[in-house]
Parts: C-alpha cells; structure tokens; sequence
C-alpha cells in the first residue's frame, strides 16, 4: 500500500466513524469514515461553522494552504472551519483502505449526494451544528456545496462555488472519460486487482499529461509560466512536478472520485430540471469561475448562475486555468479572498 495517504503528508487531521452509508445507488458503505481538519473554535450559538469539501486529487491539507489563515478571509480566529475529505479520496474512507469485498475495484459507486449526506450525518452527531455561515469548495468540492445548497436550502446561509458546475456538461462528460481511460487502459491496472500503484505508472503519466494539457491554459504555456514554479521547460514542468504528483496516488482512488465528477448533477433532486433544482437554493452565492479554465469554463458557469436567486457571478482573473486552485496565482487568491470577505460580510 502506498505511503502517500498519511498523517506526514496530509495531516493533521482526525478520523470520524459515522457508520453505515446508504448510497443512492442502493446498497451502503458499511462503518464510513470521514477524515476531518478543523480550525478555529465552535461559538456557543454554533453559528460561525464553515464546510470546505475537498476537490479531485486534494486533501485537506492543501484547502489548509491555499484558503486558510489568520488575517484572511477564511479566518480560524473568526470562523470554525471544517475541511471534509470526500469519500475516495484516500484519506477518507477508499478503495485502498478498505477490506473485504468493497476492497480496490469493488468499492461500490460514490455519488456526490453521497458526500454531502456523510458530511451533514458528520456536522450534525459530531458538532450539533444545523446551519452553516458558509459552504465553499473548488472543483469537485464546488460540487459538493452546489449539492448542499439545493438538497438542504436551510442549512446553507451563504455558498462560493468556485471553478465547478452545478451539473456536468456533456463535453465535461467526455473529457473526465479521458481522464479515466488513460488509467483503465494500462494493462498494469488489470481491471482494479493491482497489487501496487506501481504497477499502473504509465497509466498514471498518462492522466497527469492530459491534465497538464486540461488543467492549465493555452495562455500559460505561452506566458512561459511554468518557469514562475521552478521549471525551466514544459517537459522539465511535466517530469518534475505533473506526473510525480499523480503517479504517487491509487488508480482506484482516482477512479472513485472521477467517476463521481462525472456523473455530478443537482437536477436529479427534481427529475432533471436543472432551473426548478437551481431555484430552491436560498443562499446568498457567489459562484466563481476562473477566467481560462478549460475544464469548467466561464460560460457554463454564467449559464447556471443565471438560474440562481441572491446570486452574483464573480469570475476570478488567471492564465493559470482549473489548477490556479493549488494557489499558484497570488492575485487569484487576492481576490477570491476578497470576494469571501464580501460574502461572509452580507
């Protein structure tokens, strides 16, 4: 088993036994753990709680590092702030973590409504807490808090979806299928019954060089950006930095999380009619795309913010694209903390 999901690398953060999961695809996850990082304090009126999910790939540690601090918008000093590990990604309960027949590639199907009945069954038995100041999440996360605010429109007081959407695209569609196919494709993979990620490393260097073409944006590569990280060409850029970050996680974790991206859709709370699921939200929102972000762009983000009430649109300026997330783009950052400042202020 790899290393790489430990308490060194993604800590520190607890684990929480909240039993038996049932999904939405019928059947249950049986004694579900969530792995959970707090920071700051609960008030007495348990009402400065805030829910950050965490995105494809992330943990909590990196949510800890690009949206947390003293001074900041997200401030552990004001706010008790809760980052929830989703369900496969590797800290929580996943593929490479469990026994028994739910094991490696027979983890039953994940869905996102999933994830937001784990962390609600979490904020309510564990903190008491039954309305939150803020949801906020990027990505897979920005997911999680779209599913958040239209299943449980009472509990979400403000929401920031960042570089998501409410529900996949069918152009998103295909392109997480690419995702994926470049780890099933491996023959190392051998249908989920790998004995080690070692043995899927061509897989895995496949899907870190479709998400260095995805993740980032025609206008950084032409701005030579990747220089600004450390690296002196793209090749040096992929060799030291996209393919190691991937190649240390699990396939079948990767698998887990992806295939929920890939299905994520809030308009199956009302048989498929995106604008009635849209309009039970009664948060405050901002939601926030990133300018070239060639994954979730701008338009399918306008598109569903149009169907909001109290909403606003507050696109976030970075040639860095979908992965400006990993807090590459200080000014980016700026101005997301700005606009949290904002929301959290309303």
């Amino acid at each position: 088993m790899s290393d790489y999901y430990s308490q060194e690398g993604h800590g520190p953060f607890k684990s929480v036994k909240i039993g038996d999961l049932p999904l939405e695809e019928g059947g249950s996850l049986p004694d579900c753990t969530l792995a959970v990082a707090t920071h700051g304090t609960l008030n007495h009126a348990r009402d400065n709680a805030i829910l950050i999910p965490t995105w494809y790939s992330g943990t909590s540690k990196i949510i800890e590092q690009v949206l947390i601090g003293q001074g900041r918008a997200l401030d552990p000093d004001r706010y008790f702030i809760i980052v929830v590990n989703q369900i496969g990604n590797g800290l929580s309960t996943s593929p490479h973590n469990v026994g028994g027949p739910h094991r490696a590639g027979g983890f039953p199907h994940i869905r996102i409504t999933d994830d937001v009945e784990a962390q609600r069954r979490l904020l309510i038995e564990n903190y008491g807490i039954t309305r939150l100041a803020l949801a906020v999440g990027g990505s897979m996360g920005a997911q999680q808090v779209y599913e958040w605010a239209v299943r449980y429109p009472d509990m979400v007081q403000r929401a920031a979806m960042i570089a998501g959407t409410a529900r996949m695209t069918p152009e998103c569609v295909l392109m997480t299928a690419s995702f994926m196919e470049q780890i099933t494709s491996d023959l190392g993979f051998a249908g989920g019954d790998y004995r080690s990620h070692t043995e899927v490393l061509a897989g895995l260097s496949r899907h870190a060089r479709l998400w260095t073409i995805l993740g980032w944006s025609s206008a950084f590569f032409r701005a030579e950006r990747y220089k600004a990280l450390g690296f002196a060409s793209v090749d040096e850029f992929v060799a030291g930095f996209m393919i190691p970050y991937f190649q240390a996680m699990d396939p079948n974790n990767l698998l887990c999380t992806a295939r929920k991206w890939q299905n994520g859709d809030v308009s199956r709370a009302t048989s498929g009619d995106l604008g009635a699921a849209l309009g039970r939200i009664k948060a405050r929102t901002f939601v926030m795309p990133i300018s070239d972000d060639l994954i979730f762009p701008v338009a399918d983000c306008a598109a569903e913010q149009a169907l909001i009430p109290n909403s606003e649109l507050r696109p976030l300026e970075s040639i860095d694209g979908h992965l400006a997330l990993f807090g590459t783009d200080p000014s980016m950052i700026a101005a997301l903390d700005r606009n949290l400042t904002e929301l959290l202020q309303a």
